[in-house]
């Protein structure tokens, strides 16, 4: 199995595979026989992961032109309605928010409030669109990933980290 691995000063080993791609982080000085061994270790984890992945690439892949509009309008009228629910419950206002094309990205939320959802999030489940409105609703108070930040999107969604892997 190919992979790549990236060293830093972190004290453990981790795993993640993005856009069909296993990627190792390691400690400094971690010997590749470890990281060998550590990558077999959880190879039904990587193999359920990447044929995730692969199954949402190639959904994206045979999409016509008028399946992504379609997509865009359904985007719209689940995001919508989505945002202004979890806005007041988490008491926080945004000024807009915009269905996207964007592929490296779910949502963003710029400091004017603007929030974006990409139409592609429509491919994964609602758990996990929920999560992101959540997620970029709590920019808004946090612009940034803080310990405050996770600790905001807990509160209103308790089970965030499995939503946030049905992502993956």
């Amino acid at each position: 199995m190919n992979y790549t691995i990236i060293y830093s000063s972190r004290k453990t080993v981790a795993l993640s595979v993005k856009d069909g791609e296993v990627i190792v982080r390691a400690p400094r000085g971690f010997s590749k026989k470890r990281i060998a061994e550590f990558v077999e270790g959880h190879r039904d984890w990587i193999d359920k992961k990447l044929a995730a992945q692969m199954r949402v690439i190639s959904k994206l892949e045979s999409l016509s032109p008028a399946d992504i509009n379609r997509m865009k309008r359904e985007a719209n009228e689940y995001f919508l309605p989505r945002a202004e629910q979890y806005a007041v419950l988490m008491g926080v206002k945004y000024s807009k928010i915009r269905i996207t094309s964007a592929k490296r990205r779910f949502g963003s939320c710029n400091s004017n409030g603007v929030i974006c959802f990409s139409y592609r999030l429509m491919l994964y489940p609602e758990a996990a669109r929920d999560y992101v409105v959540v997620h970029e609703l709590a920019h808004l108070v946090h612009m940034n990933h803080s310990p405050a930040f996770y600790s905001l999107i807990a509160r209103y969604m308790p089970d965030y980290k499995e939503r946030k892997h049905l992502l993956k």
